[in-house]
């Protein structure tokens, strides 16, 4: 059986890696005033500028059932079936929208992620893996939807502006947080995103804390692969990055720029490190 794996655009994956693995997208749209752009047309840098010049931050419309009806149909051309790994439920109800085309449709099955990012695309590629190993599309959904609670997906971010425009801090949490040059580390939990953790310093010490803090918290990695994922980062970022999943022992080590998702909701000089914490599937 010929099964496609699809995710949006909110998956963070690089072109080699899409491709790679044979990973199918549905942009979603960006809405910059009243202007609509598709997900990945757009560099974190002109997002940047955007909301230093407006003010405000880029919104993203929910993408609907009709979209996705369409988008699963032109796949089911070429594939017997479609396996849809999708942005977290707890962040959009473009989730809800897949999983009802999908009942419609024959053969069509939407895992919710309850994740973004790299933490998307881990999922799907694990779903190609199982794909390419002869699993039914039924089994791939139910193998995939079990790792789902085993991803270990955070961020550190340098500043709090944009959460504080997107309604995710308060006033006097930013303004303290500024004050005390404080570094907030954003975790997907339930679905959602909140911050459980602040640090100090210039950010290549930020990130190497935040790194031994997450391996040491999060310690039984699937070792094959780790996503270093950012929107902007310094040289310093990334390697004091690479140099901790390098000593965890992870085997393949992926570079990634974040997208429209984070880069709205986070700001620059963003990043995170996302890998299965299972141990490896069984």
């Amino acid at each position: 059986m010929k099964i496609a794996v699809s995710v949006e655009s909110t998956n963070d994956l690089t072109k080699e890696l899409l491709e790679k693995y044979d990973i199918k997208v549905i942009p979603y749209q960006i809405v910059l005033k009243d202007k609509e752009i598709k997900d990945g047309e757009l560099t974190v840098e002109q997002i940047f500028d955007y909301v230093e010049q407006s003010g405000t931050l880029p919104k993203t419309n929910a993408l609907n059932e009709f979209e996705y009806t369409e988008f699963f149909e032109e796949l089911k051309k070429d594939y017997d079936a479609v396996v849809h790994v999708a942005l977290s439920s707890g962040l959009t109800s473009s989730c809800n929208n897949a999983i009802r085309a999908s009942k419609n449709l024959e053969n069509v099955y939407v895992v919710d992620s309850q994740s973004l990012s790299t933490g998307i695309g881990l999922l799907a590629i694990y779903a190609r893996e199982l794909a390419d190993a002869n699993e039914s599309p039924e089994v791939i959904a139910q193998k995939v939807s079990a790792r789902v609670e085993k991803l270990q997906v955070s961020f550190v971010i340098e500043r709090l502006d944009y959460l504080f425009k997107g309604g995710r801090c308060n006033s006097l949490q930013y303004l303290g947080a500024n004050l005390l040059r404080l570094r907030p580390r954003i975790v997907l939990k339930d679905g959602k995103m909140g911050s459980d953790k602040k640090y100090r310093g210039t950010m290549g010490k930020v990130v190497a804390k935040y790194c031994e803090e997450v391996l040491n918290e999060f310690n039984t990695p699937d070792l094959d692969k780790v996503f270093i994922t950012y929107t902007t980062a310094t040289a310093e970022m990334v390697e004091s990055a690479r140099k901790a999943v390098t000593e965890m022992g992870f085997k393949n080590i992926y570079e990634t720029r974040a997208g429209g998702t984070v880069a709205s909701h986070c700001g620059a000089n963003t990043l995170g490190i996302l890998y299965f914490n299972d141990g490896g599937a069984q």
